[in-house]
């Protein structure tokens, strides 16, 4: 297709559908998932088999996502939690100067959009998170989150 950004050491499933204007890296996705329009996927990062990634998605690197997950469109992984451009005499940071956390959303979950995940958390199995929340803490599983911080609103 035109418009993709596929790097040679990015690792496909069989039956992936990745629509155009994407940007992958030193990732690997599994067998029969789907990544929309303007998604960027980090080296590091996995995404798991029978995915659904939306449109406008940031998966950076640290990230494991496992299978039947669903994730909303506009939705935001971070993987430093003192992210910063420079060091103290002024040079740019480099991969050596910070340490990715990682972050794991487990099989079945769901993720709402517009959603913003911080690094350090787990997301548990067949989980909601509601559209909006910022996650700021592990999601218990078989549960629905929503709120700035996402709180457990109730148990499926």
């Amino acid at each position: 297709m035109e418009y993709q950004c596929i790097a040679k050491d990015v690792v496909l499933g069989k039956d992936v559908r990745i629509f155009n204007f994407v940007n992958l890296y030193g990732c690997t996705i599994g067998d029969g998932s789907k990544i929309g329009a303007f998604v960027e996927i980090q080296k590091n990062a996995k995404v798991g088999s029978n995915c659904k990634i939306s449109s406008h998605t940031f998966i950076c690197e640290g990230v494991e996502i496992g299978d039947n997950v669903f994730v909303g469109h506009g939705v935001m992984f971070i993987n430093d939690k003192y992210p910063r451009a420079a060091n103290p005499d002024g040079s740019l940071q480099t991969e050596a100067d910070w340490t990715v956390t990682k972050t794991f959303i487990r099989n079945g979950a769901s993720i709402g959009s517009g959603v913003t995940i911080l690094c350090g958390v787990t997301v548990g199995e067949n989980a909601i998170v509601g559209a909006g929340a910022v996650v700021t803490k592990d999601v218990p599983a078989g549960s629905v989150v929503a709120g700035v911080p996402a709180r457990v609103m109730r148990r499926l």
